[in-house]
């Protein structure tokens, strides 16, 4: 009995292996909902604690550091810099890491270990080079939480549901994106320092207890009581992800459809002589398909967009109203608002629609909306309300071109895995996939215009 409890405890914690004995939970544990659910907190975590201290570094390098008022600027810079590179260089190897390892959960965590390495290091840092180390380290755990953490929603809702839940987790990390700026800035002017971390560190407990506790289902899969030999049995097909999908069809409606399945996946048929390099990195021999680079083009794009929102807003508001950084701060409200009102509604015109028409759809509309923004002038709260009109029709156009290339990315690997499996292996390629397309989002976040 003892033996028993000490096996179930191991299982509970995921540090046991034995299927016999179902971990506490499971069945919540590895719902889709509680998955989902733990990745949009962990991007929401990386982009409040991103958002968070930027306000408060140009005081952090003024009144710890020394740094005179002259080069402040420059060194804020570096800093912001210095985590968009980490991200940078960090993606793929985040992706090529996690799709070595039998679960996504150890590299999950190891990027919040990254997490709160950078928040303790960022709260009682003295010197430049800590600060520094502090950012790369966030960029480094901002790799693995949206490399692992796309993958992952991929594996559990399927290529079909996609759209709709990045659509709904976008929506609901941009409350974090644009708000942790004006937190940090009015928590730092009512509690100093200890009120930023404060709110950082809770974020970071929440956080890791639901990384804890999510399973994956493809190992709640191997949980059974009566056959533990079912976890042999394993595949990662669609309907073993969700737990929902229908029936097979029998095998006179399957028929017609094999002559038409066959030659699709002969289309996205690997050759079997590869490389010693595409046998280590098996993505690699996909890169040729300008479907997928489409994808990557357009996170860039993304990511260039949301990186120069991100650089002129608040000096625009500086500029043209005089605006603090607090009230520089509520300008970003209407474009989170409108991208967690309209997120899940594109998502679900992706989902039902396709991804081509919804990205046509959003981007065409940004361009009027964008040379908009070339109105407001220097003046009262008349033209501070008109720029914030504008920024929220803004904020619907964003919402749409953030599920596109990745659910479009998605379906082609999905496609790619399912014409070559032996060359992909068991766990796929998807988080060496999002790890691209993270590296290209990053990359787009770091170019600025103008």
């Amino acid at each position: 009995m003892a033996a028993s409890t000490w096996r179930k405890v191991l299982n509970t914690l995921q540090i046991g292996n034995d299927y016999t004995v179902k971990p506490a939970g499971l069945q919540w544990r590895s719902n889709t909902y509680f998955i989902v659910a733990t990745v949009a907190m962990g991007m929401f975590t990386d982009m409040l604690l991103y958002g968070l201290v930027v306000p408060v570094f140009p005081y952090m390098l003024r009144d710890r550091i020394g740094i005179p008022p002259d080069r402040l600027q420059s060194n804020v810079s570096a800093l912001l810099a210095a985590y968009g590179a980490a991200q940078v260089v960090s993606s793929p190897f985040a992706g090529l890491l996690a799709d070595r390892m039998t679960t996504r959960q150890a590299p999950f965590l190891l990027g919040l270990l990254a997490l709160l390495g950078a928040t303790a290091l960022l709260f009682l840092g003295q010197t430049l080079p800590v600060l520094m180390l502090a950012r790369v380290l966030q960029g480094i755990s901002a790799a693995f939480v949206w490399t692992i953490g796309l993958a992952l929603c991929l594996e559990t809702v399927g290529p079909e549901n996609l759209g709709k839940t990045i659509g709904s987790i976008f929506g609901f990390i941009s409350v974090g994106n644009f708000a942790a700026p004006l937190l940090g800035g009015a928590l730092y002017e009512k509690a100093g320092y200890p009120g930023v971390f404060g709110l950082a560190f809770g974020a970071l407990a929440l956080d890791f207890i639901m990384r804890l506790l999510v399973i994956e289902k493809k190992v709640a899969s191997r949980y059974d009581s009566k056959d533990a030999s079912a976890s042999d049995n394993y595949t990662t097909s669609d309907d073993q992800r969700d737990g929902t999908a229908e029936a097979r069809p029998s095998d006179d409606e399957e028929q017609p459809l094999l002559g038409s399945k066959d030659e699709e996946n002969a289309s996205f048929k690997l050759s079997k002589d590869q490389s010693k390099l595409a046998r280590m990195i098996p993505i690699l021999p996909c890169l040729a398909d300008p479907r997928l680079l489409t994808a990557f083009l357009v996170s860039l794009i993304q990511g260039l967009l949301l990186g120069n929102f991100d650089a002129t807003v608040p000096t625009v508001a500086q500029e043209y109203f005089n605006a603090g950084s607090l009230k520089a701060g509520m300008l970003f409200i209407p474009v989170g608002v409108s991208d967690l009102l309209f997120g899940p509604l594109f998502g679900y015109c992706v989902d039902r629609f396709g991804t081509k028409w919804v990205s046509v759809v959003s981007y065409t509309y940004l361009v009027p909306v964008l040379i908009l923004l070339r109105l407001p002038h220097p003046g009262g709260m008349d033209q501070f309300y008109l720029y914030g009109g504008l920024l929220a029709l803004c904020g619907v156009g964003i919402a749409g071109i953030g599920a596109p290339s990745i659910v479009e990315a998605g379906v082609i690997m999905e496609k790619y895995y399912a014409a070559n499996p032996d060359h992909f292996g068991e766990q796929g390629p998807y988080a060496q996939l999002y790890g691209l397309s993270s590296m290209a989002f990053s990359a787009g976040t770091n170019v600025k215009i103008g």
